[in-house]
């Protein structure tokens, strides 16, 4: 799946190893290269007229929950007791 054959660009980007690993892995899937990918990654960048996906910077609730210390959070070893907890002890009978 060549986007062009007229290629005389070069960009240069450090990414780690296993990020590009597992990219190349869906590429391959795809048919497509990583030039392949960067060609339609950046053409739709153009033709969007920016990014071609939602870049946020996340509200302050969100922030904080980034934050918060995971050592405190609640911990089950049974995900029925789990599940009690956030929907109630009568779930189960709900979804009959």
């Amino acid at each position: 799946m060549s986007i062009s054959t007229n290629k005389s660009a070069y960009i240069r980007a450090r990414v780690r190893p296993q990020i590009k690993k597992d990219a190349e892995r869906v590429l391959d899937r795809l048919g497509m290269s990583t030039t392949d990918a960067v060609s339609v990654f950046l053409r739709q960048i153009y033709l969007q007229d920016g990014l071609p996906f939602d870049v946020k910077i996340p509200n302050e609730e969100t922030q904080s929950a980034f934050r918060e210390d995971l050592s405190k959070a609640k911990r089950y070893t049974d995900v029925n007791k789990m599940f009690d907890d956030i929907l109630g002890k009568n779930w189960r009978k709900k979804r009959s």
